[in-house]
């Protein structure tokens, strides 16, 4: 089996436990196994929500839970770490369903894409960090991305309805202007980069994988600086009209969220 049929291999969308199905969304008390560490010992007999059904390249089933009492528990949904927590399915016991975690109408994932050690290639990941810290509308997942291409390109196929990317995108106009666009690449259309980290890129991988992008549009912003990767000097700063345009960026990313995520009878095209 080569390498790319083992990436292509899915998880579950659910998993049998106690003859009860568990999927996304459902309760479950923690069992950690013993001779765990310090937060087996933290998270035992606690409820927690599975958050995703995962699987490794051994074929080993885990669910990502975030628990319920924990006050961070919005930032264990967003995948961030130390709020988001791995088991086997051997370790937890099903519990009934909770009404608050029924899905939203709309799963949006916003990634924030960059390099912050290239100036101004890490618009994406600063406004990614701002919007992560704000108050989100119910189904928005916003995730740092970074370099991690293969990662993004995985998450993409999800089960999220729409993408949102954040990324410096160059395309000749004043340093700070804001773009939004909807790119569309065909299957094969574009060659695969290693490295590569744009959206057209990403969307590529994405269909290298087997899978098909979900609606995707990028929230982007013209760079000032742009420094060549192999360069060996690092600036961590972005530049003044990037940095000024962080709070626009905000906005826009506000608006565009509120028109993905609007009930289905009140659903505008996004500006």
């Amino acid at each position: 089996m080569s390498a790319w049929e083992e990436l292509e291999r899915p998880a579950p969308d659910a998993v049998e436990i106690d003859g009860v199905a568990v999927r996304r969304g459902s309760r479950v008390l923690l069992r950690p196994a013993p001779g765990g560490d310090v937060f087996d010992v933290a998270l035992a007999d606690q409820v927690a929500v599975v958050e995703a059904i995962e699987q490794d390249m051994e074929e080993q089933i885990l669910l990502a839970v975030v628990v319920e009492d924990d006050p961070g528990r919005d930032l264990g949904q967003r995948r961030q770490p130390g709020h988001r927590f791995f088991f086997d399915p051997a370790e937890v016991e099903p519990l009934g369903e909770a009404a608050a975690t029924a899905e939203p109408e709309m799963r949006v994932l916003v990634a924030g894409i960059g390099n912050v050690f290239l100036g101004d290639d890490g618009f994406g990941v600063a406004l990614a960090n701002r919007l992560a810290a704000s108050e989100l509308p119910a189904g928005v997942e916003v995730v740092d991305f970074g370099i991690r291409g293969i990662d993004l390109a995985w998450a993409m196929q999800d089960g999220y309805d729409a993408v949102v990317l954040l990324d410096a995108t160059p395309r000749g106009s004043a340093p700070g202007t804001l773009y939004l666009i909807e790119p569309e690449v065909e299957p094969g259309a574009h060659p695969i980069e290693g490295h590569g980290m744009d959206p057209v890129t990403v969307l590529s991988l994405v269909h290298a994988l087997g899978g098909t992008p979900p609606r995707t549009l990028v929230v982007g912003c013209e760079p000032l600086t742009r420094i060549d990767p192999d360069d060996e000097s690092v600036v961590a700063d972005l530049s003044e009209p990037v940095r000024l345009a962080l709070d626009e960026g905000m906005k826009m990313v506000d608006s565009l969220l509120a028109e993905l995520t609007a009930p289905k009878q009140e659903k505008r095209s996004p500006p």
